[in-house]
């Protein structure tokens, strides 16, 4: 078994390499060990130099008693740690940084004028301490007082499909803000997603929903996407809808929806439904979502989608990691 090094005693004048060459070398393969350089007693500045090049302390070869040599390898192991955690929270607080960058481009603030609508969102990144992944969602009401949402998912995890899911998400807010429609605003998201992802074999899906509250309805466009769930005062269900799938479809099927004086639709991704069921092979599916759901008790839009998603993880209990998006939209009496 091999033990783990704290600390290296590093003469400077090695056969083979020496000087601060000896140093760098010695770093390149034990990074995360403290290093102890012993100079000759005239060699002051060599000792500064290999300071200079990383090491934590140096000591002068004929000079070095053993309380001498226990307190400076302490010393040295303790300083080695102190810049190692202090290298790994500046790391987590740049990877926070980054995080939240991404996560203002994924979860924007809704433009509401005069849509009494209610909004809830909610984005989790599948992995614990990864970058957030391609799953997007936005809600626009616009100028002829539609309020139009959208929920999307971009294949893979990490900085890739997160700047696509970014992108795609600002595009889909300004060519529905710029007057674009149904089939004509899934051909050009579906251009700037072949233009954007490069040489990455990245693909997405997506789900457009026009809410119009004075008539009662809803029109859904999918994109390969599955389909919402429909919450009304007898229960939720899943909305049966057409799909268009090619990249390059110019005619995507719409699906009007009827809605209920009172009500609610949830946009999801996957990562919803995906995960385990509590079972060993099982995965939960919207079968087991919706069951999920009818257990639940009741409680107010933002409270059911946290509840929703604490036990879909519970059941899951971290077999499964995926991204995963909620978009609820609730209409009538609050």
């Amino acid at each position: 078994m091999q033990l783990p090094v704290d600390c290296i005693l590093l003469d400077l004048h090695l056969p083979d390499v020496s000087g601060t060459d000896a140093v760098t070398t010695v770093r390149s393969l034990a990074p995360q060990t403290a290093v102890i350089v012993l100079t000759g007693l005239s060699e002051a500045q060599a000792g500064s130099d290999a300071m200079a090049a990383g090491t934590q302390d140096c000591l002068v070869k004929g000079k070095v008693e053993a309380e001498l040599l226990r307190r400076t390898v302490r010393y040295a192991v303790y300083r080695s740690q102190t810049e190692r955690a202090s290298s790994q929270a500046q790391a987590a607080q740049l990877r926070a940084g980054e995080n939240a960058r991404l996560e203002r481009g994924l979860l924007p603030q809704p433009i509401l004028d005069t849509s009494t609508v209610r909004v809830t969102s909610r984005y989790l990144p599948g992995r614990e301490l990864a970058l957030l992944g391609g799953d997007f969602l936005d809600v626009v009401e616009c100028d002829d007082g539609l309020l139009r949402a959208v929920v999307g998912d971009v294949s893979g995890h990490g900085p890739d499909a997160a700047a696509l899911g970014v992108c795609l998400r600002i595009a889909w807010r300004s060519l529905v803000l710029g007057g674009h429609r149904g089939p004509d605003l899934l051909h050009l998201m579906a251009r700037i997603l072949i233009a954007e992802r490069g040489g990455h074999p990245l693909f997405a899906t997506c789900a457009l929903l026009t809410l119009d509250e004075k008539t009662r309805a809803a029109t859904l466009h999918l994109a390969g996407h599955h389909e919402p769930l429909l919450t009304t005062p007898a229960g939720t269900v899943e909305v049966s809808a057409a799909h268009g799938i090619a990249p390059d479809q110019r005619h995507w099927p719409a699906t009007v929806i009827p809605l209920p004086h009172d009500g609610a639709l949830t946009l999801y991704t996957d990562g919803l439904t995906e995960g385990h069921n509590g079972t060993v092979d099982g995965r939960l599916g919207v079968e087991g979502l919706l069951a999920l759901i009818e257990q639940l008790p009741p409680a107010d839009p933002a409270a059911h989608v946290d509840r929703l998603i604490k036990e879909t993880h519970a059941l899951n209990a971290g077999r499964h990691s995926d991204d995963l998006a909620v978009l609820r939209l609730d209409w009538g009496t609050a």
